[in-house]
């Protein structure tokens, strides 16, 4: 083969294998965000059917009281003589109020049960196209090395790709379903938190027949609780997946991630970055925000540290990440000991595997009383 031919071959097969590295992100992604949109769905469906339930006792509870009230009612028409007028209006008033508070129960738990139906078609469309992107990326990487690697050792190659992809997947896996956990538990405050503000619409609708004046003033009330529960959860939905990324860029994000943390936290944090912002990968900006955000929690956790930097350098084929703090430290040869132990903590575990999946470096550095350095490189 003549050299002119072997350079166009390789320039093919250069060709080939960028735009094999393109749509192998681009399909991370797609993973990633079906993924995490399974789950937020699953656990969405969890708390309607937990909704449903307690709307189906609801109803049951209404139907006994109203036949109760009913009998009632019977009783007091037969003694009309023998009973006094107001006893029988307050008897009517239950009875129809108890028909009024049924019906709106019955077309609430009806509406529930349509939205549980339309959350189940959507789970099931989901877990379709989250198993589809798990599969293609697993081949994508397999042709990769194949393409790269040597092929008289393919075979074992293709193990290794197996083996780092499935611990990869699994961290991650692990990840999602902590996120999703604290997310159950978070939930089940603002769930309550809704269901009062229910109750005080229904209060405040009974009002504006009676007494008007009140009725505004419940409004009133009413309108400050909504804006507090909005807040709440507005700050839930950032802390699991900030929107910030995608509108103001990754700096940004993180000062004002930042800001949150010295506004609750006793610790100073500085940060500085430096270089082209080039166009990077949402994939690329979330792990970086994550590391950082996975490294302070460290150093506050465990650091005892009074100030921190973060030290953001956007390279030409790489972003760098270095985090330190001024806190105790530690001896590295214990966490090294730890890891061959299966005892290292999950945070630092997590940091390493988001890294490396990305083609990553990670390189922890520690002595006791002179602080913890963390020191990220992520292809970009």
């Amino acid at each position: 083969m003549k050299y002119n031919e072997m350079d166009k071959l390789d320039q093919i097969l250069n060709r080939t294998i960028e735009s094999i590295e393109k749509s192998k992100t681009e399909m991370y992604e797609i993973y990633e965000k079906s993924y995490r949109e399974y789950l937020s769905l699953k656990n969405e469906l969890s708390e309607l059917k937990k909704k449903i339930r307690l709307s189906t006792r609801l109803i049951e509870g209404y139907e006994k009281q109203l036949a109760r009230s009913k009998v009632n009612l019977m009783e007091v028409s037969k003694n009309f003589d023998q009973s006094i007028e107001e006893k029988i209006k307050e008897v009517y008033d239950e009875t129809d109020q108890l028909r009024i508070d049924l019906a709106v129960e019955k077309e609430r738990e009806k509406s529930l049960i349509n939205k549980r139906n339309e959350l189940e078609v959507r789970i099931k469309a989901l877990k379709e196209i989250v198993n589809k992107a798990n599969n293609l990326i697993n081949n994508v990487s397999v042709a990769m090395k194949f393409l790269t690697g040597d092929l008289k050792n393919l075979s074992s190659q293709i193990g290794d790709i197996k083996e780092k992809r499935n611990i990869g997947i699994k961290i991650l896996i692990a990840q999602e379903e902590e996120r999703r956990r604290i997310a159950r538990e978070i939930h089940d405050g603002p769930a309550q938190y809704m269901s009062n503000l229910v109750l005080k619409a229904e209060y405040c609708i009974k009002l504006l027949d009676n007494n008007l004046d009140e009725a505004k003033m419940e409004l009133g009330k009413l309108k400050e609780l909504l804006r507090s529960g909005i807040q709440e959860l507005r700050g839930i939905i950032y802390d699991l997946r900030p929107m910030s990324l995608d509108d103001l860029g990754l700096v940004p994000t993180i000062e004002r991630y930042i800001s949150k943390v010295m506004e609750e936290k006793d610790i100073v944090i500085k940060l500085s970055a430096s270089g082209s912002k080039q166009n990077i990968s949402n994939v690329i900006k979330l792990t970086i925000y994550r590391l950082a955000q996975e490294a302070i929690s460290n150093i506050i956790k465990h650091s005892n540290a009074t100030e921190a930097k973060i030290k953001l350098t956007f390279l030409q084929n790489y972003i760098e990440l270095i985090v330190s703090d001024n806190g105790e430290g530690f001896d590295i040869s214990e966490l090294k000991k730890q890891r061959i132990d299966g005892e290292s903590g999950f945070g630092l575990c997590s940091m390493k595997e988001r890294t490396e999946l990305l083609d990553g470096k990670f390189v922890i550095q520690s002595k006791p009383k002179k602080g913890t350095r963390y020191y990220f490189r992520i292809p970009c």
